[in-house]
């Protein structure tokens, strides 16, 4: 199928994904993280690729393999990409899948004996929470929970950052911080916050047991009332008058203590 500025039907839906208008789609970029996708099961209703891609030998296969396991295929310009691309520069292939489940039932049903989660607590810009996604995989973690105001996982600048760990890890999105606790609570799950000023140092922490670790808004942390209600708060020693790190770099020096400690 190629389409002309004249049959744009799938061109507008695209929009619609990439703005966030389409509740059950999401909008996938690059050949790469299409792969991702399509290696993750994730079902794909439609692939846009640029002519000038498709005449690329080395990605045939690929694009053949996506197509075939899509419900529409559209081949267009390079001019017409660009219209739908979220990147400054096109990267010749989009892909809309159909939204991964994100729910309390599917991070429960994947919960083993000795989890290790993450708590994304109103992070709000989306690089952060892709690279949190990335390094929280690769570290071993188990689960992932968004509270509301949290950026979404799914869309297109976190999905880039997480680079298919969003596809992967057992998420629960969009949930309130007192349901988190509870539901921690009621599992024996140790919520475990930062603060610049916690007399414990990360390093001191026993990771082992069960733990979600819970990490605060980029610019302000976790409030007082927050901090109240994990069970430990910790700190990462800093030298000079640096007083805070990039949440993201936070996370990644304590989920990968966390996978020391667990031998990993």
């Amino acid at each position: 199928m190629k389409i002309t500025s004249r049959d744009n039907s799938l061109l507008h839906q695209a929009r619609a994904v990439r703005d966030g208008k389409v509740d059950d789609l999401i909008y996938v970029e690059g050949l790469r993280l299409s792969v991702e996708a399509l290696r993750s099961s994730l079902q794909i209703e439609a692939v846009i690729v640029s002519e000038e891609l498709s005449r690329k030998e080395r990605v045939v296969e690929t694009i053949a393999e996506l197509s075939q396991a899509s419900r529409r295929v559209a081949s267009v310009s390079e001019k017409l990409l660009e219209s739908i691309s979220y990147t400054k520069t096109p990267q010749g292939i989009v892909v809309l899948a159909q939204r991964p489940e994100a729910s309390e039932e599917r991070l429960a049903s994947t919960l083993p004996a000795n989890p290790l989660l993450v708590v994304l607590h109103q992070i709000n810009n989306p690089v952060n929470v892709g690279a949190i996604l990335r390094t929280a995989e690769a570290a071993g973690a188990t689960g992932i929970i968004t509270t509301k105001n949290t950026t979404d996982p799914f869309s297109p600048k976190a999905l880039r950052g997480a680079m298919g760990s969003a596809f992967r890890l057992a998420i629960w999105a969009k949930t309130d911080f007192a349901d988190v606790v509870a539901w921690c609570r009621a599992r024996r799950i140790a919520l475990i916050g930062t603060a610049a000023d916690a007399p414990t140092i990360y390093a001191d922490m026993n990771w082992k047991e069960a733990t979600a670790l819970v990490l605060g808004p980029e610019s302000t942390g976790l409030t007082t009332d927050e901090l109240k209600a994990t069970d430990q708060t910790l700190s990462i020693p800093m030298h000079g008058a640096v007083e805070s790190l990039n949440v993201s770099v936070a996370a990644a020096i304590l989920l990968y203590e966390a996978a020391r400690q667990r031998s990993f």
